[in-house]
């Protein structure tokens, strides 16, 4: 489990058995897979952990802001497949690495299932209030922009292309193939391979299209 810095209360804090914040994290993540978000509750949650049920109300003082906490670990493990799909690219050209950070995205998706579906619900958490979230969730746009704009200036992509639109269709693209592969859609609409090949045959055809705009 990832350390987490809580900007809120400060630093990590050791506990006995533990650091508490990862703990309550890690409890809620497996009352989510085990009963579903609907049954997460501080308490529940410090029940698990083995603590008191008032100590972590000192962290979080109501379910949105524990599950916002797993949303901001989600979306540390996102930046660091990212940034891990990233390198692996290398010097390759501007396209090749966006396409590359959609891979990672994935594979963080298919890794990460009860993350993904934590930090895709708005309903769940509190984006806006959340530092983490904002802040490389915009890392990761700006990071897409700037690749695209490299690869409109280098030619690769059409002038006409609105990067904005083009940045929003991929995030659908790759948000829509993890969602359909966590909820079991592919057999319906691709059975002839598993969905972690459907999906990235997929990207790698947008991207494609992409160049012959």
């Amino acid at each position: 489990m990832e350390k987490r810095q809580d900007k809120k209360t400060g630093p990590d804090r050791p506990y006995h058995h533990g650091n508490l914040i990862d703990e309550l994290v890690a409890a809620t993540i497996a009352i989510i897979e085990e009963r579903g978000a609907e049954n997460v509750s501080v308490r529940e949650a410090a029940k698990r952990a083995g603590v008191s049920p008032g100590a972590p109300f000192r962290h979080f003082r109501s379910k949105t802001a524990l599950m916002t906490a797993v949303a901001e670990q989600a979306m540390n493990r996102l930046t660091e497949s990212v940034e891990t799909a990233r390198a692996q690219a290398g010097d390759e050209a501007p396209l090749v690495i966006f396409e590359a950070i959609g891979h990672g995205y994935l594979r963080w998706a298919l890794a990460n299932p009860t993350h993904f579906e934590v930090i895709s619900s708005r309903t769940l958490i509190d984006f806006s209030s959340s530092d983490i979230l904002r802040e490389q969730n915009d890392a990761i746009r700006r990071l897409m922009i700037s690749l695209l704009t490299q690869a409109r200036e280098n030619g690769q992509l059409s002038p006409s292309l609105d990067l904005d639109q083009l940045v929003l269709g991929a995030r659908a693209l790759v948000y829509g193939l993890a969602r359909m592969a966590i909820d079991g859609h592919f057999p319906e609409w691709n059975g002839a391979e598993p969905p972690s090949e459907a999906m990235h045959k997929t990207l790698h055809l947008f991207i494609r299209q992409l160049t012959k705009s």
